[in-house]
């Protein structure tokens, strides 16, 4: 491990609400998940939903291997059939951003309400 070497890495921290369990765990499962994975984005590391079905709500962590990827995944994914549904059946309540983005990504994400955490210090 290294001490405070930046990795570039980037991981994404988004906090939803939601009405049906059966519904929303129905979607992550059988849709949203395989419908990222066709997108070969190479730079997807990590993409996973944390529920509780007691308060329906849930977090998804994502991780990328850079910026870029982020990007891409955005750029693929925004708009799509899968995207819209998404924004039918949850509520978006936070979204935190950790690494180093460019003021354009913080622009585009605006509407969104982001916070925005840079790296400063760390072992990986």
């Amino acid at each position: 491990m290294q001490l405070h070497k930046d990795s570039g890495q980037l991981r994404v921290i988004i906090d939803v609400s939601y009405e049906s369990t059966d519904e929303f765990i129905d979607f992550i499962e059988n849709e949203q998940c395989q419908f990222l994975e066709s997108l070969g984005v190479d730079g997807l590391l990590k993409f996973e939903w944390y529920v509780d079905e007691s308060t329906q709500t849930a977090t998804l962590v994502e991780e990328f291997a850079d910026v870029a990827s982020f990007q891409e995944l955005a750029t693929k994914a925004i708009g799509t059939p899968v995207n819209l549904k998404f924004r039918e059946i949850a509520k978006f309540e936070n979204m935190t951003v950790l690494g180093n983005v460019s003021e354009e990504i913080k622009e585009n994400l605006s509407a969104m309400g982001p916070k925005f955490r840079s790296y400063k210090a760390g072992l990986n």
